[in-house]
């Protein structure tokens, strides 16, 4: 089955106005979906209208205060079908790294010395330094799991060891940005539960991707970011309701102390909220079903393939150019379309300016939050990583200006 055929690109380009920008006299291609997505039509005139229609505070009489709430609501009911989220609360805030930082700070207010935490060495620092900080004020001992550099996957067999009856949390992330690599989650979560152990997971760079099921993963918190999956700059932190319920939360002594409204520390994206609606109805319409979980499901099957289709073509062009280094996990490991690389004769800054001067390819450099994965690779001593990343709106013909884009410039440092 020719799976670039079967996509529906030509419609999905349709739903994203951005698309149209030219530069340099060609259409821009966003490979810079990573660090934040194109917005989706439906994502924009969410936005929009509820400006349009008159905004409002909560818990108002008046119709645009109640008109608020109820987008608010029907925003957390779709989220918890979009992570399989059951017996759960959805907490809006600024991005996922802020609602890291204030889920940890409640969290670790049941920590005592003695206690330890479990990290990764493979993450996004907000999945890191939010529990790292929060344990080194309380005296927690902080424990790592290790990074295998040759295979860009954490060591799970290290987990029976690292994971003791001391161990209250173990936090991780579901895809790294940077590399690409999916970890099994489900594997960490079931060796934290044999202790009692919590588990967190950074859903962030996954969500745009693959589907994500809390339910199936057996984890207690998810974070993710909307604006890396086609909507607005809201988070979310999805909690087990029975966790959350015992949450202490640092909040204005008047604000709500019901859940979920407790950790939703001051006014929020009231605006924005009613994008992230949108962008879900736009995965689930890619998919098939009765119910929006059998269409959100079949949506993201859609969206996995095609973009590991052409994210597949650029890894294996790039492997045959000289020059050209790739950090990427083996082949049976899975990955999310994100190409990490650094170019022999030119630093990783000057390469990204000129496929976009040249191209009108836009990429992007850097360590992306990923500091002990860079580090531990030794990546700093070069630069940085050069970044590509794929979403379901680019196309074949993007694909390959961004591989003539690379031979262009290597062969003239080579």
């Amino acid at each position: 089955m020719n799976i670039q055929a079967n996509f529906p690109i030509d419609w999905v380009r349709r739903q994203f106005p951005a698309l149209q920008r030219t530069y340099k006299g060609k259409p821009v291609a966003y490979f810079d979906g990573p660090g934040g997505s194109q917005f989706v039509t439906g994502a924009i005139n969410a936005v929009g209208d509820y400006m349009r229609q008159g905004v409002a505070n909560l818990h108002g009489i008046f119709p645009t205060s109640r008109e608020t709430e109820s987008l608010i609501a029907k925003a957390r009911k779709e989220i918890l079908t979009l992570f399989n989220a059951r017996n759960c609360a959805v907490a809006f805030g600024p991005n996922a790294s802020t609602m890291m930082f204030h889920t940890s700070r409640a969290l670790a207010r049941q920590w005592k010395e003695g206690d330890e935490i479990l990290l990764s060495e493979l993450d996004h620092h907000a999945n890191i330094d939010s529990w790292r900080t929060a344990a080194v004020d309380k005296g927690v001992k902080v424990k790592y799991i290790p990074l295998n550099t040759k295979t860009l996957t954490l060591e799970l067999e290290a987990l029976p060891e690292l994971i003791t009856s001391k161990t209250r949390l173990v936090a991780v992330g579901m895809a790294s940005n940077c590399v690409g690599t999916i970890t099994d989650v489900k594997t960490v979560a079931a060796q934290a539960q044999k202790v009692g152990a919590l588990v967190a997971v950074d859903a962030v760079h996954a969500i745009p991707h693959l589907y994500v099921d809390m339910q199936d993963l057996g984890v207690d918190m998810l974070f993710s970011s909307a604006y890396k999956f086609f909507a607005a700059h809201v988070g979310m932190a999805v909690i087990r309701k029975e966790l959350f319920e015992g949450l202490q939360v640092y909040k204005v002594v008047p604000a709500p102390d019901y859940i979920p409204d407790r950790l939703e520390i001051g006014t929020q994206n009231h605006e924005g909220i009613p994008a992230v609606s949108a962008a879900i109805q736009f995965i689930a319409g890619l998919g098939m079903g009765n119910t929006l979980i059998e269409q959100l499901k079949s949506g993201y099957k859609a969206i996995e393939e095609y973009e590991n289709s052409l994210a597949e073509t650029i890894r294996r062009a790039m492997s045959k150019i000289n020059g050209i280094k790739l950090y990427q996990a083996g082949d049976s490991v899975p990955k999310t379309p994100t190409i990490a690389f650094c170019a022999e004769g030119i630093t990783p800054r000057d390469f990204c300016v000129r496929m976009c001067e040249e191209q009108s390819v836009f990429i992007a450099e850097g360590d992306f939050y990923a500091r002990i994965l860079a580090e531990k690779l030794g990546i700093h001593r070069s630069g940085s990583f050069i970044r590509a990343g794929l979403a379901p709106y680019n196309t074949t013909e993007e694909v390959q200006r961004f591989l003539d884009g690379v031979c262009s410039i290597m062969r003239g440092h080579n």
